[in-house]
């Protein structure tokens, strides 16, 4: 199974040149079946990523741009009536996709960001009393500006906990951007790409990332990273249960992606600040935007053994 994912790297890696690890903390935020938060400037290519993983994994996939008049039933979808039938029909919306790709979800209203609540935790959405599946897989891959640049609405903290990563591409190195300017457009290169994963290659990826060995010591240090957390007087508030569970997830899919049939204390740090830098909060910080220097005291602080 590693050779498929790790073709599925180079492919990704070769349109978003220099993000690397960034490539390859989403690719394992989504085989370990976790939704996925881009935060970054304009123009950094996340839209770009999205698209690339969507081609590359073989999914179907839906863009939201999410604007300060979308509505929950723009997303979700609505009934309209049929004057032949007489009946009211279901017009599905985009949520009904493999991969959703929500873009600059912090221009919406709070009420239209709920509209993504039940589907990223069930996997379902309820519309007009009705509860209807979405495909599986699902994922969603959202995109967000800083929040200092106007006309954004910060999310609230129980849809951050949703999302098992949260990445940053930053500006890119010297080199990449001098290939980037030298080279083909980005946009262009995405229709060439192909599927190189299906769905049953990528359910066996997944099962497989769930089944990655996880030994005692290496909890134990999953623990004292959640508990200090939770006790040391720096943090606002701790990880959550579902938070520690996805550092652990998050670590196996890592570990897979590395070759390895076990989890060791460096996949657990290498996963750590996209796990839990936007589930932190310094207590001093009323921005809310410690969570980084938070993770930083916890690789440096919290011993592995």
């Amino acid at each position: 199974m590693a050779d498929p994912l790790e073709a599925c790297l180079e492919a990704v890696n070769e349109v978003l040149l220099g993000k690397q690890t960034q490539v390859r903390l989403a690719l394992a935020c989504l085989v370990a079946d976790g939704h996925l938060l881009i935060e970054d400037l304009p123009g950094m290519g996340k839209t770009t990523l999205s698209h690339a993983l969507a081609k590359v994994l073989g999914l179907s996939f839906q863009r939201i741009q999410f604007t300060s008049d979308l509505l929950p039933g723009d997303i979700l979808g609505t009934s309209v009536f049929d004057k032949d039938s007489g009946q009211f029909a279901f017009h599905p919306g985009p949520i009904f996709a493999e991969l959703i790709l929500a873009d600059e979800i912090n221009r919406a209203t709070p009420k239209s960001q709920s509209a993504l609540l039940e589907a990223m935790e069930e996997g379902q959405v309820t519309i007009e009393g009705a509860t209807r599946p979405l495909p599986e897989p699902f994922f969603v891959i959202a995109t967000q500006n800083p929040t200092t640049q106007g006309g954004t609405f910060p999310l609230p903290e129980s849809q951050l906990d949703r999302f098992l990563m949260r990445l940053s591409l930053g500006y890119p190195a010297h080199a990449a951007e001098r290939a980037l300017l030298l080279g083909e457009a980005r946009r262009d290169m995405l229709p060439r790409l192909v599927p190189l994963l299906d769905h049953r290659q990528l359910a066996v990826a997944q099962a497989r990332a769930k089944a990655i060995r996880v030994s005692e010591p290496l909890v134990d240090y999953v623990l004292r990273l959640v508990e200090a957390t939770r006790t040391q007087p720096q943090f606002a508030t701790g990880l959550s249960p579902r938070g520690s569970l996805a550092l652990l997830a998050a670590g196996r899919a890592w570990a897979m992606l590395a070759g390895r049939e076990y989890v060791i204390p460096e996949d657990i740090q290498a996963v750590l600040p996209a796990v839990a830098s936007h589930r932190l909060r310094e207590r001093a910080d009323p921005t809310g935007q410690g969570g980084g220097a938070l993770v930083q005291w916890l690789l440096r602080e919290v011993p592995a053994l």
